[in-house]
Parts: structure tokens; sequence; C-alpha cells
């Protein structure tokens, strides 16, 4: 799978581009990572939901226990790999019918999150149990979601392109090639949106920290994240934009 959002739907974190990664220049532009997609993965399919964002996703080289879907409600469009062990617990909590998938589930409890709910994005990530991964956009709101759960059997992985934009694959070498050495895995436990930027889901009281990555040269590399246990948060937004969840949505 491939999400690309530019720069006015989601900042990254400045530590994805830690000082001594390489050029703009090397890496490609968010277009180009969309097209070198469609080129590794020919059956795919495409959808851009506002100019610049771009989410797609294949059934090729797809793993048994790891499938992809790909679900559009409501202006919400989200692409789900995994499977979640509470699928049935899960639907019976938000009122939907024993057919529900995965992919229709996360986007039924983000619409609840969204409108109705008077918590945070962690209390309903926490309730997610399995092996998964899922990137979320509302095209209404311009806010995305995105998450990877705590074990991290389902890879994810993130970095910026040339031109700025935040992109999310499960593909290391096709994100590599379009992201230099901004790429990095997504940290394990964690989410990140537009509006309350990268926060671990396990640990939401805690600050999240960056750590230096260095490649195989010894070279740096971006920044991999990780909770702070001596640390706590001063505000309930850690990282990101500091709007609130609600006054992102509205």
């Amino acid at each position: 799978m491939l999400a690309v959002f530019d720069r006015y739907v989601a900042q990254a974190p400045p530590e994805l581009n830690a000082p001594g990664t390489d050029s703009p220049d090397c890496r490609k532009k968010g277009v180009d990572l969309v097209d070198a997609f469609k080129t590794s993965y020919p059956k795919c399919v495409t959808v851009h939901p506002k100019d610049a964002c771009a989410i797609g996703y294949s059934h090729e080289r797809q793993a048994l226990l790891r499938p992809r879907s790909f679900a559009v409600v409501d202006e919400i469009f989200c692409v789900f790999e995994g499977m979640l062990e509470n699928l049935p617990a899960l639907r019976q909590q938000y009122g939907l019918l024993k057919t529900v998938s995965e992919v229709i589930l996360v986007i039924e409890a983000y619409r609840v999150l969204r409108d109705r709910a008077p918590f945070r994005a962690h209390q309903v990530l926490r309730d997610l149990r399995g092996q998964f991964a899922f990137v979320l956009f509302d095209a209404k709101t311009s806010n995305i979601l995105v998450s990877l759960d705590c074990q991290g059997k389902v890879p994810l992985f993130w970095g910026t392109t040339s031109d700025g934009s935040l992109s999310f694959s499960d593909d290391p070498q096709l994100l590599k090639a379009g992201c230099g050495k901004s790429f990095a895995p997504f940290p394990q436990g964690f989410f990140f949106s537009s509006a309350e930027g990268l926060q671990s889901f396990e640990h939401p009281l805690n600050e999240v920290k960056a750590m230096p990555r260095v490649d195989s040269q010894g070279q740096m590399c971006g920044a991999t994240f990780k909770v702070d246990p001596e640390k706590k948060v001063s505000s309930r937004s850690n990282s990101g934009n500091k709007t609130s969840w609600a006054a992102a949505a509205f």
C-alpha cells in the first residue's frame, strides 16, 4: 500500500528529516513516488481524494495472514492491512453488522471519534487488538489517521519526498527510493494524525523522543521514535499540530 499527503494536510515530525539526511534533490516528488508504486504493482488501485493526495493498494505480494483492504465511506478513505482478533466484539461495541470488515470498522470508529465521542484517538486505538496497520484520510476535514499495532507484525514505513509530502507504505524499498534517508520504520504502538501529531496509544501520557538512526554505512538517516518513560507530556498534544481533535474535525 502507499499513501502520499501534501504538506498542507500533514507535516512530518522535524526529526524525520534530521540534519545529515540527503538533500531533497536526492528524493522523488510525491507524484513520482505514486508513479513508481503503479509501476511496481501494475494491478493496483489508486485514488486521489484531493489534489496532491493519493492512496493506493494492491493484492499483489500480499501475505496470507496480512490481507489488504480498501474502503470509502462518506468521503473517508482507508486502506487496512492485517486482521483484528477482537473484530466481533468491536462490531457489537459500535453497533455494526456481523459482516462488517476491519477496514469498515476502522472508518466507523473514526466517525464516532470525530463526530460524537468525548475522548481522544488513543482511547479508540487501544481497543484494536491484533496485527494491523492502516492509513485513513478524511477528505471533508483533511485529517489523516495512521496507526500500527504494538507488535509491529505488519510492516509500515514513512518518510518525506522532495516536495515535502508525507508518505506511508508497507514496501520499504519503494519508500526508501522515494524518500531517501528520511525513510524510517513507523513506530510500533503509535498513531499519527493531522490533529495530534505523533503519539503512543499505549502510553499516551509519556513524551515521545526521537532517536537518531544510522544506516549500514554509518551515516545519519532520519530518526526512530520511542516513548520516554521518564517524561510526562506537558500538554495533551506532544507533537505536530497543537489543534485539538475536535477542532480539527470541524
